[in-house]
């Protein structure tokens, strides 16, 4: 969220004092002197346009002009000689200026410093008491925007120091496999790779802590320290701060509902992960509203997580959600097989598994879908174990 800093009322509107003809332009002769300096507006800050203008018969005329550079600065030559120095704005009408400085020497040879503060006691004295309120009311609206744009690149530079952590988190099994290298034992490394996991959530939740603080109505920042007080296994918490996110977001007058989806699903994860099924299956449904483009992952994830927390029957019935919305994508169909054939049974006479309705579908489909997947091996062994004749190009190998 920017806001601009330019503020200042049209000087020209304020205080022109000045009637003279169209510029006369000039080229400067030999030999010659260099000036330099920075137009600075009633309010204290650069201005960031118009044009300085140096003329010798108090701004009736202007033998030479400058451009003023957005941050306020302008440079140029001249011949020798003591001028008047002339600041115009851009809108200021023909004929007229904002500001004048009088009894600027220029030196063949020398590069002099010759600055406009029209924030000087001289100059805001002319301008009548109206006026001088209005700049006094554009001060203070040019400290607040100020101030608000110093928390504001603030929180935008802990934000990338969060996506970094998250980045980290998700590679954390990778890195811990690098770091401990290839006869490292899957313990050893998801103990290392759960460390690596704990310092960011850790980190993420000192920042977020601090710009909650900072700006409390800001729902991104709850949304951020939901998710690092879940990874940390602070779940009250981490309800809390999705609430207040989604809450913030709600109320807003233009609600970013890719915000509410991500603090929706945050809510659907903690209730998956401390048993609440019902809340949990309302949270990911109403994130997957929020925030249609990004559905199938909401959904998806939720079948991962039930299937982490060994929920079979919350799993079949989440997979057949995100089945529906992302119809094409192999791991879904064996998740969904995964959590049917918790419910298998084996045929006291055949003595084969006999797999509960829509199971042999599901994992047929995975085998479609990914013959040679990771799951591949498993998924055809269960099949073959069932007396199932396998639909796919998958080929088992010899045992």
């Amino acid at each position: 969220m920017k806001r601009s800093l330019s503020l200042w009322l049209s000087l020209s509107a304020m205080l022109a004092f000045v009637f003279v003809p169209a510029f006369a332009q000039n080229a400067p002769s030999e030999p010659t002197g260099k000036i330099h300096g920075q137009v600075i507006n009633p309010t204290g800050q650069p201005q960031t346009n118009g044009t300085v203008s140096l003329s010798t018969d108090g701004g009736a005329t202007s033998k030479y002009t400058f451009n003023v550079n957005s941050d306020g600065t302008f440079s140029g030559e001249a011949a020798p000689g003591t001028y008047s120095l002339i600041y115009r704005a851009p809108d200021t009408p023909k004929g007229q200026m904002v500001d004048e400085v009088k009894n600027v020497k220029i030196v063949a040879g020398q590069d002099i410093e010759q600055n406009d503060d029209m924030s000087r006691a001289e100059y805001l004295a002319k301008m009548t008491p109206e006026r001088r309120k209005q700049l006094e009311q554009l001060k203070q609206e040019n400290a607040e925007a100020l101030k608000a744009n110093a928390v504001i690149a603030h929180l935008n530079a802990d934000l990338k120091v969060v996506a970094q952590d998250q980045k980290d988190v998700d590679e954390a099994t990778q890195t811990a496999q690098q770091q401990l290298g290839a006869s490292a034992s899957k313990s050893d490394i998801e103990a290392k790779a759960n460390e690596i996991k704990t310092a960011k959530y850790t980190d993420i939740e000192s920042l977020m802590t601090k710009d909650t603080a900072a700006k409390p109505d800001e729902a991104l920042l709850w949304a951020k320290l939901g998710y690092a007080q879940a990874g940390l296994k602070k779940y009250d918490d981490a309800l809390a701060s999705y609430k207040k996110a989604v809450d913030l977001e709600t109320a807003a007058k233009k609600p970013r509902m890719e915000i509410i989806g991500l603090a929706q699903a945050g809510l659907g994860e903690v209730y998956a992960r401390t048993g609440k099924v019902d809340e949990a299956n309302a949270a990911y449904d109403a994130a997957a509203k929020a925030d249609p483009a990004r559905a199938g992952l909401y959904l998806k994830n939720e079948t991962i997580i039930f299937f982490q927390q060994g929920n079979g029957a919350a799993q079949a019935q989440a997979a057949d959600k995100a089945i529906a919305v992302n119809p094409n994508d192999p791991i879904l169909y064996y998740l969904k097989g995964n959590a049917l054939v918790q419910n298998a049974s084996v045929d006291p006479k055949t003595h084969e598994i006999v797999l509960p309705p829509g199971c042999e579908e599901a994992y047929q489909k995975y085998l479609q879908l990914a013959p040679n997947g990771p799951f591949a091996p498993e998924v055809t062994g269960i099949l073959q174990s069932a007396g199932q004749k396998i639909n796919s190009t998958y080929k088992a190998g010899r045992h």
